[in-house]
């Protein structure tokens, strides 16, 4: 690995660790968004605990944080290897901010950023099977996860490969199931807050 390359990587790790539903949310309320709800800093807890306006910022700043990781290794490498490593690594600072106690999000805004840069046709796929989930079921843990999970599958039909970009998507599905095992755990309960359900500020 060049130097350029480790410096992007880290710098795309770092860009990922600026949590911005924990940077917003205090600002403009001055309280923790990690103690409200459920405890998430994510967009979905900004929309239940401090309303539309913040979640939109949250949901757009997250995903520009993968567009930035992988377009950055992408510029500094022209290597497809490099450029998937960038997404993955602005997704894991999102999951593990070095700046919040490794307290971050779930991840997928930051996974949707990436891939809109490195596997783009079967992101749009994805899309299409998350909006159905979560339109029929309002679970969208459960449409996150199930799309976080078929995410590689599509990225090898439309490859046709088992190459960089696949082994980053079944990384990065790894790094959402996990980050969503508590989601998963009250989903099998059936304890699982569907979308439209405000918290108690």
């Amino acid at each position: 690995m060049s130097p350029g390359a480790a410096l992007g990587l880290l710098l795309a790790y770092v860009v990922g660790s600026l949590t911005f539903a924990t940077i917003l949310v205090r600002v403009a309320t001055g309280r923790d968004v990690r103690s409200l709800g459920s405890g998430n800093a994510g967009a979905t807890n900004v929309l239940r605990t401090s309303g539309k306006s913040l979640a939109l910022a949250v949901l757009l700043l997250d995903a520009l944080k993968g567009v930035f990781g992988a377009s950055l290794l992408a510029v500094l490498t022209h290597d497809a290897r490099y450029t998937a490593a960038g997404g993955f690594a602005a997704v894991l600072g999102h999951v593990f901010p070095c700046f919040f106690q490794f307290r971050g999000g779930k991840g997928v805004a930051t996974a949707v950023g990436a891939f809109a840069v490195i596997a783009p046709v079967p992101l749009a796929a994805m899309f299409v099977v998350f909006g159905l989930l979560v339109a029929l079921t309002r679970y969208v843990s459960l449409g996150s996860v199930t799309t976080a999970v078929l995410m590689p599958f599509a990225v090898a039909g439309w490859q046709r490969s088992f190459g960089p970009t696949f082994l980053t998507a079944a990384a990065i599905a790894l790094l959402l199931v996990f980050s969503h095992r508590a989601n998963l755990v009250r989903l099998y309960r059936g304890e699982e807050r569907k979308l439209g359900r405000l918290e108690p500020a």
